[in-house]
Order: structure tokens, then C-alpha cells, then sequence
């Protein structure tokens, strides 16, 4: 892992995702940023239709792509911590981390508790690993609109289910539902088994997830798709490399046989350019300073 990169801040965060698979980091983003953030979304939240199917469940409002619909969301996508703690956890496994998803999500009243389930199960290779590898495929952070109780439906999560990956259901008396505030973050490992949980109050629960991922994954909201050059090109150097435009070494994700990032400028450039990483560099030197020219 990126041990260089961890700051005392950071660090009993990171220790907790690695012992429990879930934290929370308090009073990250000032309470009127979120609710500045909140207000920028409740058209769509009025106007977006319910969720169909047995997973997302009926009575809950999910919409994604939230960088199109508010100026706030940056901000929260790259708060300085949270991404020190994400490029620490996932940094074995990848080159980059890439923006997975960011989903607002409304849980009304009446709403019943979701299935449990672990987010890396989406990708079928999670599941092929043997159930004690420690390779963790995606961080969640779950930022609160209104503050979120056992009652409302917070996220409930099974402590230490990311040491039991073989396990699809564990006890619920094993779970706990966290009291939440608006301002501060809940994160957690794709790993870590968690549901969503029952309203069971008269007022609805909205927040957003924003989660990240292994930059050579196929992500959950295919991040060029929602957000493409025109709209890209707008975005901060960082930013636009977090939704997918920069290139995952070796090579991967290219265009053309360059870093995407090219296509930010309006011209977009021919010729393939390597990206390689140390270690493919060194084969390549160690491989040259063997040969024998012939004689």
C-alpha cells in the first residue's frame, strides 16, 4: 500500500477499514455545503420515478452523474482525506483509483430493508479469489443529506464481514446502524456486507454515494459516457482524471494509443506513446542488456 501517503489525520480510518470494514470521519464538509448540495438536487429527487426491481427496491429514488447537476459535488468527490484514505486502501491493487459512481439515494417512508450484499460482487472476479485473499476492488462514502438513524434507514453493515467474504448471509443480530450527520461521511469496503435499511418514520432519507474504484475496472456508471470531452474538458485536471481520463498502466484505456486525456484539448493526437509502469520499464531494460548482437 501508499504508506508514504498516510497522514496522521488518516490513519485510525484506515486502521478501522482494515479491522471492522467501515468508518466514519466527522465534520468533513461544512453542514451549509450539503445543504447547498442537497437543494441543487431536490428537482431531481421530485421528479425522478421510483426505483424498479427487487434489489433496488420500490420505494426508493437513485439517479447518478451528479457532477452534470451540481457545482457542489466536486467538492465532496475530492475531499483530501477521504482520498488519501481511498488511494491508501485500494494502492496495492492499481496504478490509479478511478471514480466508480456517484448516486443521490432517497429512501422514503415505508421503504423496506434491502438485501444484503457486498458492491465488489458486481465484478465476477471478486468472487473467483480464494475467500482469504485481502484484494479490495472499491471504497464507498456515503454523505448524508438529512441525518440518517437505525430508524430512518441507515446503511446497516455486518462488522468485519469483509474477513468473511465466503458468507452471503450472516446474522442480523451481528449488524449495526449507524447514527450519521449531515457534514460527516460513513465509508466502507466493496467487501464489507451492508443493506440499505428500513423508513420506518414519516419523513424521507436522502444522501449520496460516491464511491471509488480500481482504475483498470469496468465502473459501475460508465464515467466518459456521463460525463464526455465537451463536458470534461470543463473539470479540473484532477477531476478529469478521476472520471476516467487518464490511462491505467500499462496502456489500458487508451485512445489511439494515448492517454484519453488528449481529447480534453478539442485536437485530438495520433501515434500510440507508451505508458508503462517501473516494473515493465525494468523487463524491458533487463531484456536489452542480454542480447548478443550477432556477429
Amino acid at each position: 500500500m501508499k504508506q508514504e501517503r498516510i497522514g496522521h489525520p488518516a490513519r485510525p480510518h484506515i486502521d478501522a477499514l482494515n479491522m471492522v470494514g467501515y468508518c466514519v470521519v466527522d465534520d468533513l464538509i461544512p453542514p451549509a455545503c450539503v445543504r447547498a448540495l442537497a437543494q441543487d438536487l431536490d428537482r431531481d429527487f421530485c421528479r425522478t420515478p421510483v426505483s424498479q426491481g427487487p434489489f433496488y427496491g420500490a420505494d426508493t429514488v437513485r439517479f447518478g452523474g451528479l457532477l452534470n447537476k451540481s457545482s457542489h459535488v466536486a467538492a465532496f468527490i475530492q475531499q483530501p482525506l477521504i482520498l488519501e484514505i481511498v488511494e491508501t486502501m485500494l494502492g496495492a491493487w492499481c496504478d490509479t483509483i478511478q471514480l466508480n459512481l456517484t448516486q443521490a439515494i432517497e429512501i422514503r417512508p415505508g421503504a423496506e430493508r434491502q438485501v444484503p450484499h457486498r458492491d465488489q460482487d458486481m465484478w465476477r472476479a471478486s468472487a473467483m479469489l480464494p475467500p482469504d485473499h485481502e484484494a479490495e476492488f472499491l471504497v464507498n462514502v456515503m454523505w448524508p443529506f438529512t441525518p440518517y438513524t437505525p430508524d430512518n434507514g441507515s446503511t446497516i453493515l455486518w462488522p468485519g464481514s469483509h474477513r468473511r467474504r465466503a458468507e452471503d448471509l450472516i446474522d442480523p443480530s451481528e449488524a449495526v446502524s449507524l447514527a450519521i450527520s449531515p457534514g460527516s461521511a460513513l465509508l466502507f469496503l466493496g467487501s464489507t456486507l451492508h443493506s440499505g435499511g428500513a423508513n420506518r418514520t414519516m419523513a424521507a432519507r436522502r444522501g449520496m454515494i460516491v464511491s471509488y474504484s480500481l482504475g483498470w475496472l469496468k465502473p459501475y456508471e460508465i464515467q466518459t459516457l456521463v460525463y464526455p470531452p465537451e463536458t470534461a474538458r470543463h473539470f479540473s485536471p484532477a477531476l478529469a482524471r478521476l472520471v476516467g481520463y487518464q490511462v491505467h498502466r500499462p496502456n489500458l484505456g487508451n485512445v489511439d494509443g494515448r492517454c484519453p486525456s488528449h481529447l480534453l484539448d478539442g485536437k485530438r493526437q495520433l501515434g500510440a506513446v507508451d505508458a508503462l509502469a517501473d516494473t515493465q520499464i525494468e523487463l524491458i531494460q533487463a531484456f536489452r542488456e542480454q542480447q548478443v548482437e550477432p556477429r
